[in-house]
């Protein structure tokens, strides 16, 4: 299979090496010193105690990784809007698109089948520009549980999990998501076929909307603010607060809130990718994440003070590392 990863960042990186150590056609699109060391020097992957050195087609334009079978979109939920018009260039009407963004992905209300169908998140998708470029019939899903980073330009480290469940958006068991189930299982992921997309999402979205913004906020790790009883208590809320967003959308949560805290404590001294965000200097995925459950929970009139809070400081945040033009960082050099 032709397989064009767009963004091949620390989640990017990692399904494009895997997908090439199993002998798949992959083409990268990517962008600086990460280009330049792929085209030099390979795709390394450090994982389970090994590095594995992969060669793909790599570019920094979209219109050049075009003639693929299957788009993965690595990049961010907020990378999406500026390359949606390039992205649909690329696009035939046999090529399947896979999303595996963090938080609430545009497409929620299409093949939805519920009330608010064909809804738009002004949170997500901004002025509509993703839904008028990209084809809701090329759509699948993906929802990442894997950690990893880019420990240099070129070398993705794998920290854990392999966890890559797939599914059409309206739940179907098709032929196109079954062969996409078995292209991943093949690289070494756990790539089940979901009939339930958008509970898998908020499991994920659950724990992400809370962690990420108050790991951005604190520079604390996962099992530091986990154990942390002040922060552990606002992630509780915040939890709470999303949970009865997701209710009255008809989602049914299958953990409770202390096991889905014990479960982000157990991954350890692990920097959310929110704060490695900050930390760089880059736009963080606040809106996705946050901004967009708040936006759910106006239209079903449910109050979320802790949510609103916690993304009013994070925005600011967010902006303020913008026009510093820096990153910031509290761990020691």
């Amino acid at each position: 299979m032709n397989i064009t990863v767009i963004g091949a960042g620390a989640i990017g990186g990692h399904i494009a090496a895997k997908l090439a150590a199993a002998g798949e056609r992959v083409k990268v699109v990517a962008r600086g010193e990460h280009l330049k060391a792929i085209r030099e020097r390979g795709l390394t992957l450090k994982e389970n105690g090994e590095e594995i050195v992969t060669r793909v087609e790599a570019t920094d334009r979209i219109a050049e990784a075009g003639g693929a079978d299957l788009v993965v979109l690595g990049v961010k939920a907020h990378q999406l809007t500026p390359i949606a018009a390039e992205l649909a260039s690329i696009l035939t009407p046999s090529t399947t698109l896979m999303t595996t963004q963090n938080g609430m992905p545009w497409w929620y209300f299409h093949k939805h089948g519920r009330p608010h169908e064909g809804v738009r998140l002004e949170s997500v998708d901004p002025g509509g520009v993703i839904a008028r470029n990209l084809p809701i019939d090329a759509i699948v899903a993906a929802i990442s549980y894997q950690a990893a980073e880019i420990e240099a330009p070129g070398v993705i480290r794998h920290i854990e999990g392999h966890r890559l469940p797939v599914a059409e958006i309206d739940g179907q068991k098709t032929d196109r998501i079954a062969a996409v189930s078995e292209l991943f299982t093949r690289a070494g992921f756990k790539s089940s076929v979901l009939a339930d997309v958008r509970t898998e999402i908020w499991t994920k979205l659950w724990g992400n909307l809370t962690f990420n913004p108050i790991s951005a906020l604190t520079h604390a790790t996962l099992e530091d603010l986990c154990r942390f009883p002040r922060t552990r208590a606002l992630a509780t809320a915040m939890m709470q607060e999303a949970q009865s967003v997701g209710e009255a959308f008809g989602i049914r949560f299958r953990l409770s809130i202390d096991k889905r805290i014990a479960g982000a404590e157990s991954i350890g001294a692990h920097k959310t990718s929110m704060l490695q965000d900050i930390e760089h200097g880059r736009a963080t995925e606040i809106d996705a994440l946050l901004g967009s459950v708040i936006e759910l929970a106006r239209l079903v009139n449910v109050p979320t003070p802790h949510l609103d809070a916690i993304y009013a400081v994070t925005k600011l945040l967010g902006e303020t590392v913008a026009r510093s033009g820096s990153g910031l960082s509290l761990t020691r050099q």
